[in-house]
């Protein structure tokens, strides 16, 4: 009898018991090898076990580290907070305090608009279809996804949904839809404390805001003193090719949050930036028992130096991105598919659930682990490792290609009573 609930989900799809993993190769218990292309949904994006975290998380274990210390002082963060300011901020321009929430991705949202909406004396918060922030009640109101929303949703309020960029495809501006609606006195919406958004929609379907967009939005959102909330929870720590996804822009976020990769080795932890004119907590009045994790200052720090202190190192990821990206065109164009998201998230839309599905399940059967995305799980989502190798990126995509071959118009030819996309 299992008896974990059946909430569990990525097990479902990869039906094995995984004993070890180093890098991008991910083994089960039968000593079977798989490329991992989706590295705990984006939590390892320097590979499982990288030796340099590794060796610093066991010398600061054994050398008897804090390992649980509430927000207390300790040299482990000290020495966290000094790498993020002088490697990442300060070259950057950005100047912000950090504040540690829980462990989690939905604890920094959650912690973001509570701070918004005290700033500003305001409760609406503007969040995006297809946005994905969390599950924890908060977090949740923010999530456009039905079924994360499911039975929560009359406890649910205090946000309004608006389109993000072309979600009404390339002739229709939803910025100027989103300004005419909030200026217009009779237009119904609130106001707004926040504009909470991702500049590429990980869970959503990888869709990627354009500069323009983000620029007027963020310029408009200040205008009406609305907070600019960038959620960098899963594109952030390099995953978009720079640290931050927003960089690219040209703006200055008021709140960013950030989890997920900033431990570098899958640590729970979860970070809120905020502008110091907006650090208007009382001590203590957002409280936690896990604020901060010491082994993740550890290994976070030990990112930050070996990593990004390195201009060579986002060098070398843009260069796999380009690898990446060509080959993702080439697949889509043999293919008749679109190639969404950008940097190293990026995906096919498979167009159907059950494609989808089946190439993922051929994959799998192949030897790559990855997942699906979008509002009907219609994106074949890959997640490689920044540190991957080329030999096994290439060895990855060429699974995937084939896979896709395999899953043809012979073996599917009607979908939901469609065609499917391979004609």
């Amino acid at each position: 009898m299992n008896i974990e609930s059946n909430v569990r989900s990525y097990c479902r799809n990869f039906p094995v018991q995984f004993r070890t993993a180093h890098g991008s190769i991910i083994r089960d218990s039968s000593g079977t090898e798989y490329l991992d292309f989706l590295t705990g949904c984006g939590s390892l994006n320097y590979g499982h076990n990288h030796s340099v975290m590794k060796d610093a998380l066991i010398a600061y274990v054994t050398g008897d580290g804090i390992a649980h210390g509430l927000d207390l002082e300790t040299e482990a963060k000290k020495a966290f907070l000094d790498s993020l300011d002088t490697i990442i901020l300060q070259p950057r321009g950005l100047q912000y305090v950090v504040q540690f929430p829980g462990p989690t991705g939905a604890n920094a949202v959650e912690a973001a608009i509570k701070i918004a909406r005290k700033v500003t004396g305001r409760t609406n918060i503007v969040a995006f279809t297809n946005g994905f922030h969390g599950c924890s009640l908060g977090a949740l109101s923010l999530t456009g996804s039905s079924f994360h929303r499911g039975h929560s949703a009359p406890l649910l309020n205090g946000v309004t949904r608006m389109p993000f960029d072309r979600y009404f495809g390339d002739t229709i501006d939803t910025f100027q839809m989103i300004r005419q609606m909030i200026d217009d006195p009779s237009g119904g919406i609130d106001l707004p404390a926040a504009i909470i958004l991702e500049t590429i929609q990980g869970e959503g379907g990888l869709n990627v805001a354009s500069k323009t967009w983000v620029k007027n939005l963020t310029e408009y959102g200040k205008s009406i003193g609305a907070l600019i909330i960038i959620d960098e929870i899963q594109a952030g720590c390099g995953r978009s090719g720079d640290f931050f996804s927003f960089e690219k822009f040209d703006i200055s976020p008021d709140i960013i949050v950030l989890a997920k990769s900033i431990s570098g080795f899958g640590l729970p932890l979860s970070l809120v930036l905020l502008k110091p004119q907006y650090d208007q907590w009382e001590p203590g009045e957002h409280n936690g028992t896990f604020r901060g994790n010491n082994h993740a200052f550890v290994t976070a720090n030990a990112a930050l130096e070996h990593f990004w202190r390195r201009p060579s190192f986002a060098i070398e990821v843009k260069r796999k991105i380009d690898v990446l990206s060509d080959a993702l065109r080439a697949i889509a164009d043999r293919n008749g598919l679109i190639v969404r998201g950008r940097g190293m998230m990026q995906g096919l839309d498979m167009v159907h659930t059950q494609i989808c599905s089946l190439v993922r399940q051929n994959c799998f059967e192949n030897g790559v682990i990855l997942e699906a995305s979008g509002p009907r799980d219609q994106i074949l989502k890959l997640l490689p490792a920044l540190t991957i190798t080329d030999e096994e990126l290439a060895r990855g995509l060429s699974i995937i290609h084939d896979s896709i071959d395999t899953v043809s118009i012979q073996k599917i030819s009607k979908i939901e009573g469609k065609k499917t996309a391979f004609i």
